[in-house]
């Protein structure tokens, strides 16, 4: 492949070239075709008109643009031997130029977190849950469906993160304008709290509704007969080829097939968990919340500056200044022990026989080195720093039944948790007075379920509807009265209250509702 026509990028006057071959692209974008020389030069602003002639002719020879001779003003012998040129972009110079608008856009490109993507890609896979059940699905309206789906989810995915990655640079690179990173802290904060609840809410009902368009998995799935429809539609405008007729439309379905299977393994897995791999979503949910700690550790240590600012080479300066400022050399002696804390020296490790012999004659701490009784060192201590010889070192240990351990304690506690939430959607309960007995886990739910609903409740007696924090279930309680009264029984005894009606739907199963 020829990479001439990016020469103009890195050559000596490369800001000039950019100048002309973006006037050529603007003009194009006005449905002008072809340039003169004094058109180019009022475009881009050149005092020289044969500085951007000898600009357009390099141009030329790089493949950027090309040249016709301009008879429309030739009008002696002498304009038609001086060979006037008219001038237009080729091909290979607005790719050129459109993969320079692209690597400058990507960049630039600050990322955001799509909360309204979110229930674009609900409404979609809702209308492809309703096609697909559909006896007759219209090709037209899956392709446009799968189309759209794919264009929205590209977009969240992209958007994200680029916006984690440049949330990323802009803690590392936190400046020293404290003021103006608080009130960032405050936006960005904020900002990924409303994603998080949106993205947990939206993930339960995009997972179920992705798994109805699964179906079993197999060829025969909902979703298969859409994806192969719009393949099969992309076929209807195959221009034809060398290749026999059969052969290559089998060819083009196959590559079809694959980009609109691989466009919806990719939504899979983002808000789907695989063996081995969590969701994307579920990633990006972890990143995000990571992030926000980050924000709310680096204010923490702003504040601690603002209150009790360290600066090493002040407390030096002020350290000289008293120096300065002492009267006699024994108030400097002094401020320097106090200081750097170099006390008169004292022996770190002795032993039985030294100590006695320090009890029975005693040797002031003022005593200079010099004037001191002298201390027998061991070999091994003045060689080496330790009284110890070192041993082998200790033998690895294998962890493996403690994973063990620990696997199956997570694997139990999983267990329980599906348990309990099993329990309280089997009951059907319509209200909460006729849930009945519960056991510990049940119970322990449903009082997470409780106090998420009424901490969001509005407390005006209007029903309300929550989801739990891994957007598995979904709580709908609605209150009876002030008069009613509903008991809930455990093993631990009985806990009374204010009775509602009930609604849990199981959002990564078959939802039922009361």
């Amino acid at each position: 492949m020829d990479y001439t026509p990016f020469s103009y990028v890195t050559a000596e006057k490369a800001d000039l070239y950019r100048r002309v071959m973006r006037a050529f692209v603007e003009a194009k974008s006005h449905f002008l075709v072809h340039l003169r020389p004094e058109d180019v030069q009022q475009q881009v602003g050149e005092p020289e008109l044969a500085t951007v002639q000898a600009a357009l002719t390099q141009l030329v020879t790089w493949g950027n643009l090309d040249a016709e001779r301009d008879n429309a003003r030739v009008t002696s012998v002498e304009d038609y031997y001086r060979a006037l040129y008219v001038y237009q972009i080729t091909r290979q110079g607005e790719a050129v130029e459109a993969a320079l608008a692209t690597f400058e856009q990507e960049l630039g490109r600050r990322g955001a977190l799509q909360s309204v993507a979110l229930e674009d890609i609900r409404t979609r896979l809702r209308a492809l849950l309703t096609l697909a059940q559909s006896d007759a699905p219209s090709a037209t309206e899956s392709q446009l469906l799968l189309r759209d789906l794919a264009g929205v989810f590209a977009d969240l995915a992209e958007n994200a993160r680029a916006f984690m990655t440049g949330l990323n640079r802009t803690l590392e690179g936190q400046g020293s304008d404290a003021d103006a990173f608080l009130l960032y802290k405050e936006r960005v904060i904020g900002y990924i709290e409303r994603f998080l609840g949106d993205l947990t809410t939206a993930s339960g009902e995009i997972a179920e509704l992705i798994r109805a368009l699964d179906g079993d998995g197999d060829a025969e799935a909902p979703v298969a007969r859409l994806l192969r429809q719009a393949a099969e539609r992309e076929l209807t405008d195959l221009a034809p080829g060398e290749s026999p007729d059969d052969e290559e439309r089998a060819q083009a379905f196959a590559e079809a097939w694959r980009r609109w299977h691989g466009h919806w393994e990719g939504l899979r897995a983002w808000f789907l968990d695989q063996p081995g791999r969590q969701a994307q979503a579920r990633l990006l949910r972890s990143s995000a919340r990571r992030a926000v700690t980050q924000l709310l550790e680096m204010v923490g240590r702003l504040n601690e500056r603002r209150m009790a600012r360290s600066d090493r080479s002040a407390d030096f300066r002020t350290l000289a200044r008293w120096f300065l400022e002492c009267d006699n050399d024994g108030e400097a002696h002094r401020l320097w022990r106090t200081a750097f804390g170099l006390t008169p020296a004292r022996h770190l490790v002795i032993d039985a026989e030294t100590a006695e012999q320090w009890q029975q004659t005693p040797v002031p701490a003022t005593t200079p080195w010099a004037e001191a009784p002298g201390l027998q060192v061991q070999a091994r201590l003045r060689a080496t720093g330790s009284y110890q010889k070192p041993g082998a070192p200790p033998k690895l240990r294998s962890r493996a039944r403690e994973r063990e351990l620990l696997a199956r304690q997570l694997a139990e506690e999983a267990s329980a948790a599906r348990a309990a939430r099993r329990q309280l959607v089997e009951r059907r309960a319509e209200r909460l007075s006729e849930l009945g007995t519960l056991d510990d886990g049940a119970f322990r739910l449903l009082l997470n379920l409780l106090g998420d609903a009424l901490a969001a409740s509005p407390g005006d007696d209007t029903a309300v509807t929550t989801t739990t924090g891994d957007g598995s279930l979904r709580i709908t309680l609605a209150p009876l009265g002030p008069e009613t009264t509903a008991t809930l029984r455990t093993d631990a005894g009985e806990l009374s209250g204010r009775d509602y009606r009930l609604e849990i739907v199981d959002l990564e199963e078959s939802p039922w509702t009361s």
